[in-house]
């Protein structure tokens, strides 16, 4: 079976780091709950959640039923690679009538239109048709430039004026009945949060929700020290740690051009797609992570930015407030930039 929701990400490893507590006398405190985990695979990745649990909660068994029901469900709801899904069945009607909508698909679609438009069109869900035309949607990977014809026709079916929600009815409609929506750059930060709200509904207020690298915690590890977060060095060649965060209730999201491309005639093409061009994007930077109040937004934040590139996103995260780390590459030479409040969860992990 094909992956589900799937688009590369910089991976984020995950890392523990365990305290070592000293006892005084016959005064010892009482030892810390231990962490549980539950792992599986959804949307094309994986997802890993830890957790403290509490008296009452559902065994690890009845816990991840629920959490693996959730995900199938939102994965049947906004995956291009389920022709089954609902998202499937609306990118297959030619029509420009309104369509009922279920309330997840607007929630994302609605979140979706908001930071497109504070994105400048960065983040745009209906680029759907240039993904594929450049083949790093569902369809087979050519490794070939399309032609100026088809990239033309394809640009033409996306912009954000493509598609409108109701704010009457639960519904949505396209303006052309060609539009193809592609969530991927957003419907698994909505899954983590999904999950997230799950935990917290189930009395757990200390947890670490991940899917393929789109990560939410809160409260505290074990011991009550924050989560760490490892980033990785965006090298296609090697998997190693470029910084380390302390995070506490808060979202974050890492977005990278250094491993999904292919390469024609020495050139790089990136499978990162500015909307407003019709091609790979083409400039320094390689990886960019956001943090946010919920993982949605972290998610589609990062795919925007790593569309604007380091100059043009750097404008807006200092408008909007956002703590985000830019990483560029020159000469095979790596700086960081980076803006608002990031560089202080940085500094957690040395106190």
């Amino acid at each position: 079976m094909p992956p589900a929701i799937a688009r590369p990400r910089a991976l984020v490893a995950l890392i523990v780091l365990l305290a070592a507590g000293t006892g005084f006398g016959l005064l010892r405190p009482e030892p810390p709950v231990a962490e549980l985990q539950m792992s599986g695979r959804t949307m094309g990745t994986t997802y890993n959640v830890k957790y403290r649990p509490t008296p009452n909660t559902l065994t690890v068994k009845d816990l991840q039923i629920e959490v693996d029901t959730l995900l199938a469900e939102i994965n049947h709801t906004m995956s291009t690679y389920d022709q089954e899904s609902e998202l499937s069945r609306f990118n297959r009607l030619r029509t420009t009538d309104w369509v009922p909508a279920s309330s997840s698909l607007r929630a994302v679609l609605k979140a979706a239109l908001e930071i497109g438009a504070q994105s400048e069109g960065a983040f745009d869900v209906t680029v759907g048709p240039l993904v594929n035309l450049w083949g790093f949607g569902p369809e087979v990977h050519s490794d070939r430039i399309p032609l100026d014809r088809d990239i033309a026709a394809a640009r033409a079916r996306s912009g954000l004026d493509k598609i409108t929600l109701s704010e009457t009815q639960p519904a949505i409609r396209k303006h052309r009945p060609d539009v193809f929506l592609d969530l991927s750059g957003i419907a698994k930060g909505y899954g983590v949060d999904r999950v997230a709200e799950l935990m917290t509904a189930h009395g757990i207020e200390h947890y670490m929700v991940e899917i393929g690298g789109e990560i939410r915690v809160r409260g505290l590890k074990e011991r009550d020290t924050p989560w760490r977060i490892a980033i990785e060095k965006p090298l296609s060649g090697e998997r190693s740690v470029r910084t380390m965060l302390a995070l506490s209730d808060i979202a974050l999201a890492t977005s990278g051009n250094y491993r999904n491309f292919f390469e024609i005639a020495g050139r790089r093409y990136s499978h990162t797609i500015d909307p407003t061009t019709g091609w790979p994007v083409d400039h320094h930077l390689v990886s960019v992570t956001v943090l946010a109040e919920t993982s949605m937004r972290a998610d589609a934040w990062a795919t925007a930015f790593q569309v604007l590139g380091p100059e043009r996103g750097m404008a807006i995260a200092e408008r909007l407030h956002l703590p985000v780390l830019f990483v560029i590459e020159q000469n095979g030479q790596f700086e960081e930039r980076v803006c608002c409040a990031f560089q202080r969860y940085r500094k957690q992990e040395l106190s």
